[in-house]
Parts: structure tokens; C-alpha cells; sequence
């Protein structure tokens, strides 16, 4: 009989072991949903009410560029530009749409020629990009997030 009380008593103290439990702090479980979080991809990408449309997220963000771009280029071409050379360039638009919609250049690479041919340029570009539409900015996780896109541009004079 003391054998088995003698036992159990072995078998309780090595299965304590068993029993602990890891305790994790809310900075614990913060520290690591960072370490997977993909800061790359946001659920749905900045929009244009005529973009409401498409299905996916891809077909979204396609949307939002082709509009984009569509708006520059048609107010490029209302306006009179007179060139001495022919211009084929491609222009990189560098912006970022804030948490509220607002869009802010960061940058716009223009070729040497093309600034010189078109000194103006940049000033139209940004006029065009003041008389957008109003702009849904990009969600992650249920919250208004900024993004930062680069959109070329293809710019043709003849």
C-alpha cells in the first residue's frame, strides 16, 4: 500500500510539469502579429467612386490607375503644346494618398529633353492631378491607411 501512495505521489510531482502554463503578455502577442504583418499589401487600394464596379482587388487597383492616368492625359492633351523635337518619354510619377484621401507628389522624373521641350510640364501635371476626383484612401485591416504608388506615364508629342 505505500507503494502505491508512494506512487502517486512520484506520479503528481513529475506531471506538475505538465501543468504550466506559458503565460504571454498583450506586448507579447503585439510583438508578434508585427513580425507577420505584411506591410506590402493593404486589403483594398485606394479607389475613385468609378472604380466602386470591379470585384476584385486587383481589378480595384487596375481601376485606380487606368483613371488615374486618364485624367492626366486628357488634360495634357487640352492644352497647346508646340514642340521643335518629337517627344516619346516616359514619365515617373512618384505619390502618396493619405489616410484622408488627399494624394501629395513626392516626385516627377522628367527627361532633361523633355523639360526643355516642355518647361511647364510638371506645372500641368500637378494642375491636372489638383482637379481629380475625390480619392477613397486604401484600407488594411478595417482602417484608412496612406499608400505610395509610382505610375508612369507615356507622354507622346509630335
Amino acid at each position: 500500500m505505500k507503494q502505491i501512495a508512494v506512487f502517486i505521489l512520484f506520479m503528481f510531482l513529475v506531471s506538475c510539469q505538465y501543468i504550466n502554463v506559458k503565460k504571454t503578455t498583450s506586448e507579447a502577442i503585439y510583438e508578434e502579429e508585427l513580425k507577420t504583418f505584411n506591410w506590402n499589401q493593404v486589403d483594398n487600394y485606394p479607389s475613385f467612386s468609378v472604380c466602386d464596379k470591379a470585384q476584385t482587388k486587383t481589378d480595384k487597383k487596375q481601376c485606380f490607375e487606368t483613371t488615374l492616368a486618364n485624367h492626366i492625359s486628357n488634360r495634357l492633351q487640352e492644352e497647346t503644346i508646340i514642340v521643335n523635337q518629337d517627344i516619346n518619354d516616359t514619365i515617373m510619377l512618384s505619390f502618396l494618398i493619405s489616410e484622408q484621401g488627399i494624394l501629395q507628389i513626392n516626385s516627377i522624373e522628367i527627361d532633361s529633353l523633355t523639360t526643355q521641350e516642355i518647361p511647364n510640364l510638371e506645372g500641368l501635371i500637378i494642375e491636372s492631378l489638383n482637379t481629380l476626383p475625390e480619392i477613397f484612401p486604401a484600407i488594411k485591416r478595417g482602417q484608412q491607411v496612406k499608400t505610395e504608388f509610382k505610375l508612369p506615364i507615356v507622354l507622346q508629342v509630335n
